[in-house]
Formats: C-alpha cells, structure tokens, sequence
C-alpha cells in the first residue's frame, strides 16, 4: 500500500511536469510534490492498517483560490494583497483532510469568482489543435480534474461556475442545494447565491464527496469507497429508468430558456434525450420559465447588489486592481435599489416553488437540460455564457453536470440534471444511473 501511494504520487509529479505548463490549472507552488510526500507518509503512519483507513485516504484534491487552505495564500485570483484575505481553513477543506484527503493545491480562478479570465486553458486545447476556455469561474478546478491531476476539486457557483466548465471539460459537476454545504472559510461574491460544490471524475467520487461534505447526509445507497490513489472504484448501477417498477420521469423545460442554447447545443441535447428515453426514461416536455428574462435580470441584481457590499472597502482602495468586469458588476451594484434587491431576494423561493409546482403537476421527478449553451468557446478571452444554470442557481435547486459525449470535432458536452430543494441525494442516486447509461 505505501508502494502504490508513493508510486501514484511519482507518476503524479510526471504527469503534472508534463501537461500543466500547456493547462495552467493550478497556482505555482514551489517544492509540491516533496509536501505531498511528507504528507503522504504521515497519513500512511496515522492508518497503517489498510481496513481503518478513511474513505478519501490519499486522494488527491484541487482547492479553488477562494477557499482558505491552511499552508496556503489566498489570492482570489486578484492582484490585491493577499494580507486582506488571510482566514481560518474553510471547514469543507477541513472535512476533506480529515477524511485522508491530500490537497494538491489550489486552483486557478477568476478573478473573486467572477467573469474575468484566468490563464487557464482546456485540457484538450493541445489535443485538438485550437486553444479554448475551460470556462469559469472554477476554471482550475475543472481543468485539473479533467487533466487527471486529481479525481476531485472544489469549486463554488454563484451563476454558473461549477456546471458550465464541468461541462466544457467532460467531468462531472454538481452544486449542491444552497446552504447543505457551510461557506466558511471562502471569499464570498454573493453570499445569497454562493455554493459550495465540486468537479469530480466520476459520479462515484462527486457523491463520495457529498457524503463527506453534507453535514446531514442521507445516504440512500452504500457510499462509494475510492481506491488509495483516489481514482474511485465504479460501483456498478443498473442501467434503464426505471424507479420500483416505474419509469423515471425527466422533465424538459421547453420555453424561452431552452431556446437560449445554441443550435448545436440544442441539437445535441436532443439527441441524449433520445437515448434516455429508449433506456427506459421517460422524457417529459414541461412548458417553463416563459418569464426568463426576468429570472436573469433578477439574479443578475441580486449578485451586483451584494458584490457591491461585499467588496466596499476593498473596492474603494483598490479600485485600479480590479478588472474591468468584476469593477462594472460592482457599480452596477452600487446602482442597484434596496427594493430590486428584495424583488431579487423574493423571487428566488418564489421560482423554487413553480419549479416544484410544475414537478408536482406533471409528475416529474428531475429536470433536464443542457449544462452549456454549447461546447467550450474559442481563446480566452471569454469563460462563457452561465445562462444555462442561471435559473437553477436562483432558485437554489441541487444540479449535476454529466459528460454527454462530444462534438463533431471532439469537443465535450454536458447534460444538466436537476433535483428538488434538498433533494441531493436522490439527484446523485439517480444522475449515477443517468451516468452509466450515457457512458
């Protein structure tokens, strides 16, 4: 066992040497892998028998530069001092550690979790010829995972951050329902719309984690238990859409939203839902959300008005450090009224409720949709259009990003499934199933 972990982080070290001057995925850390291996050791004489050890022992996890990691600065992806960040540990990385976790190190972000892009780029950016975006605003933490740097990052999403590069790098994502996972310890942007969550290899790992992390967990299956290396065992799930002898129903929201992908996103969202429903799903249309643009314009104010409160002080000394869109979301802010924020704050239950309303009356039991308008954008100059998650996010539902295949030219999609308030648990029991059967 010493052997395989030592030998993993060996291969580790090469691989990263290899690829992660072309992905950028992590921030430079001098001396790495010398850490790992001290950290390594001490674990392996902490739990020297193999059946006592704890279920993520030697996993490998990616931290996005928002979250404070003991050993660690926290930059934010800002040129601000780091001084005006310094905090305790999140409590998340914390529980990650505890339970045998290695931190890698921390990921590259956008600039305070927001739309300005980092360095980062697609991991496949090399493979196919063309540099693209990983998208944002856990451009590292997606890109890691999809590089096989480590089977498990955190991220967070206020708009569309964990779903949309989840989707643009062809690994799972899922953002828990608001508030099941604590945001201590994590540079906030809007506190009423930040969320916790994670970019996984596998399903597997993406429910492990929230095993870990969901304080009151309700475990409907056995929990999944990775090997040494952190590359998760498959635990076989049964295939077709099929719930105590009746057919899994997923709910498409047909409307204005949709409409938002593009052609080719569309089309290919229409083809996986094709093969869901000749795997024994039943793929049901559901007129919604005819009132999208004002969700997004909702949103949108909720997320300028408290990252114009958040970032006060810092914005006012520090205003010239700040890129020109995270300083316009500020002064939109700033120009936001009390009363468009109370709308803003009124209409996230209110559009939780039509959503399970609609759930209730057509009798579906997870949504479905693109995870993406489409696959990842050309350069860097852009992280992407959150649109696709935005309504989800604002009505704080739990959401899944899983690998859906890929474009004509090799390009990853993703599907979006998405779960009632608080309903995590059946959204990963069952996006497990919709994962083996698109695999």
């Amino acid at each position: 066992m010493t052997l395989d972990l030592m030998t993993y982080l060996d291969e580790l070290e090469q691989l990263v040497a290899r690829r992660e001057p072309e992905v950028l995925a992590l921030l430079p850390e001098a001396g790495r892998f010398d850490r790992l291996r001290r950290e390594a050791s001490d674990l392996l004489r902490r739990y020297p028998d193999p059946m006592a050890r704890p279920p993520l022992f030697g996993a490998l996890v990616g931290v996005k530069d928002i979250f404070h990691v003991d050993g660690f600065v926290t930059h934010a992806g800002s040129e601000l001092p780091p001084e005006l960040f310094a905090g305790p540990e999140a409590s998340c990385v914390t529980a990650l550690r505890a339970a045998g976790a290695l931190i890698l190190g921390k990921t590259v972000t956008t600039q305070f979790a927001y739309f300005a892009p980092g360095p980062t780029r697609h991991p496949l950016s090399a493979a196919l010829g063309e540099m693209r975006t990983p998208g944002g605003s856990s451009s590292g933490s997606a890109a890691a995972v999809a590089a096989g740097f480590a089977p498990l990052a955190l991220g967070t999403q206020t708009i569309g951050s964990i779903i949309r590069p989840a989707a643009f790098c062809g690994v799972v994502g899922f953002k828990p329902s608001f508030g099941r996972v604590a945001t201590d310890g994590v540079i906030p942007l809007s506190p009423s719309a930040d969320t916790v969550g994670w970019l996984a290899a596998t399903i597997e790992v993406a429910g492990l984690a929230a095993s870990l992390l969901i304080g009151d967990w309700r475990a409907e299956e056995p929990s999944p238990q990775p090997s040494p290396t952190g590359r998760g065992s498959q635990i076989p799930l049964p295939s077709g859409g099929v719930r105590g002898g009746q057919a899994v129903v997923l709910g498409i929201p047909e409307g204005p939203y949709l409409m938002r992908a593009s052609a080719a996103g569309l089309a290919h969202f229409r083809a996986v839902v094709a093969r869901l429903a000749a795997a024994g799903y039943v793929a049901r249309p559901v007129p919604a959300m005819a009132d999208y643009d004002d969700i997004h314009r909702r949103h949108s104010a909720l997320v300028a008005y408290e990252a114009a409160r958040t970032h006060a002080d810092w914005f006012a000394a520090y205003r010239d450090r700040y890129h020109p869109r995270t300083a316009e979301l500020i002064e939109r802010g700033r120009a936001t009224s009390d009363a468009q924020y109370r709308e803003a704050l009124d209409g996230r239950t209110r559009l939780r409720d039509e959503f399970h309303a609609l759930m209730d009356a057509h009798a579906v039991d997870l949504w479905i949709a693109p995870a993406a308008v489409g696959p990842a954008l050309r350069g860097l100059d852009s992280t992407g259009d959150p649109v696709m998650a935005l309504p989800w996010t604002h009505a704080g539902l739990p959401a899944l990003s899983l690998p859906a295949g890929t474009d004509a030219a090799g390009w990853p999609l993703g599907l979006q499934v998405v779960g009632r308030f608080g309903a995590d648990e059946q959204l990963l029991h069952w996006g497990g199933h919709i994962a083996s059967g698109l695999r």
